[in-house]
């Protein structure tokens, strides 16, 4: 049994299977619907519900809050519908489309940045040109291991592609890329993907908020920024645990010296000495510098990526701000095991 779905306003009509999900079906007929991570954690496929009815699956609360389910929207890759449905994507202030590629690349540089983060740099051999927007990920295979999303956190329009890649005890692909991938090795890239991406039309003030390895589509963002020579304010906080854990810092404060629009605050959580560096939690780092602002934050714009926890409570403390839920463009890096413990809960 087949249920149809509509696209309000587009002229846009197809079937889904009894069982399969609105955003799966879509995209086995080749239909183009906003979509991230396929699995409900990153809301890039969030849409409106104006008639009929879905079984959602599992799905973080951060994709989807509580009160935009009330108000009736869903995520269209995890909506199974049980009737015929009409449904449209949530428009965005500045919407993009790239061509997706498939990339044939070769290793080129692996670079130890922390004990647990190497930044793997890949030479694109066919299937270019690779066009994306600072701020966007790919899906990378390497050797017969299953694919994985990375972020650029290189210039779009660059040939060589730069990931930073942090080790996932007990995962499937990052312990060969941290302790065995070897110069020269070919990977698999395909994308981009994601909607957190540099708006470039905006001229207000920028936050932009990174955890670990979420450096990398930040380092992106920031360097596009500069590369346009945009003139607002920038500060980019980088949260991570000790001293131990903090890379590229002198890249940033030459840049900070370089740019007097720019800062650079690195957030240390767990110390283990002293320290002349800010200390405690990046959300907490972030609200304390800006809730004496008489203005609140009308005109900004936020751009995170990192671990879900560090995304999830930094958006919190920006709405509680003054900031625009769709002021936020955020990518949380959930792992494989991350996905399953939300599947497990549900």
């Amino acid at each position: 049994m087949n249920y149809k779905v509509t696209i309000k306003d587009k002229d846009i009509a197809f079937d889904v299977a009894m069982g399969m999900t609105i955003l799966e079906s879509a995209v086995r007929q080749n239909i183009d619907y906003p979509q991230g991570c396929l699995s409900g954690n990153c809301g890039a496929c969030k849409s409106v519900l104006h008639s009929g009815e879905v079984e959602l699956s599992p799905y973080s609360e951060f994709a989807l809050s509580a009160e935009e389910k009330e108000r009736g929207l869903i995520l269209a890759c995890r909506s199974v519908p049980w009737s015929d449905c009409e449904i449209s994507p949530i428009d965005d202030d500045e919407a993009i489309v790239h061509a997706s590629r498939q990339l044939e690349c070769e290793v080129t540089g692996i670079e130890q940045a922390t004990l647990d983060i190497k930044i793997v740099r890949l030479k694109i051999n066919a299937g270019g040109p690779f066009d994306f927007s600072a701020g966007q990920y790919a899906s990378a295979t390497f050797r017969d291991l299953p694919p994985r999303d990375f972020s650029m956190a290189n210039l779009p329009g660059d040939n060589i592609l730069e990931f930073h890649i942090r080790l996932v005890p007990d995962g499937a692909v990052t312990p060969y890329v941290l302790n065995e991938l070897k110069i020269g090795e070919n990977v698999h890239v395909r994308g981009p993907y994601g909607t957190a991406y540099y708006r470039e039309s905006h001229p207000g003030p920028i936050i932009a908020a990174a955890g670990g390895s979420g450096l990398a589509p930040i380092k992106s963002i920031v360097s596009a920024i500069f590369a346009r020579r945009a003139e607002q304010p920038i500060a980019l906080y980088f949260g991570v645990r000790d001293e131990r854990d903090l890379y590229l810092a002198d890249y940033f404060e030459e840049m900070s010296k370089a740019q007097e629009n720019f800062k650079f605050i690195p957030v240390l959580s767990e110390p283990s000495g002293e320290t002349k560096r800010r200390t405690g939690f990046l959300a907490d780092a972030i609200a304390e510098d800006l809730s004496g602002n008489m203005f609140g934050l009308d005109g900004y714009k936020a751009y995170l990526a990192g671990p879900p926890i560090m995304v999830e409570s930094t958006v919190e403390k920006l709405k509680l701000l003054g900031l625009e839920r769709n002021d936020c463009h955020a990518d949380a890096f959930y792992t494989e095991a991350d996905k399953k413990n939300l599947e497990e809960k549900a």
